[in-house]
């Protein structure tokens, strides 16, 4: 299994020069996740035709990964990738699972 360094971002709101609301990510920590994806299956085959790469992101427990909404997003090796579900935790129960798209290269 291959380890990525991950920054997972928060969405915040903000408002810009002329007072209207924005909605901005800011980095609230890093940490080490493994990437799986997803292949087969009727769901996975409409998002991969629709450009959206659904993996499932793999971290150990803790207090700052239980945070992670489906607002927020993670960043890994210059690609974005869309929380789609909370975090669960796996069946040995020491590591968290949670469901993303990938997004555009930025």
């Amino acid at each position: 299994m291959n380890f990525y360094r991950a920054t997972f971002l928060e969405p915040v709101e903000d408002r810009d020069a002329d007072g209207q609301i924005i909605q901005r990510y800011d980095e609230r920590f890093h940490d080490r996740v493994s990437l799986r994806f997803l292949r087969g299956g009727e769901n996975v085959m409409e998002a991969r035709m629709q450009s959206r790469n659904p993996v499932i992101i793999g971290m150990r427990d803790s207090a700052r990964a239980r945070r992670v909404t489906s607002e927020w997003r993670v960043r890994i090796d210059g690609r974005l990738y869309d929380v789609r579900e909370e975090p669960r935790p796996t069946e040995d129960r020491r590591n968290l699972e949670m469901l993303a798209e990938a997004g555009m290269v930025r």
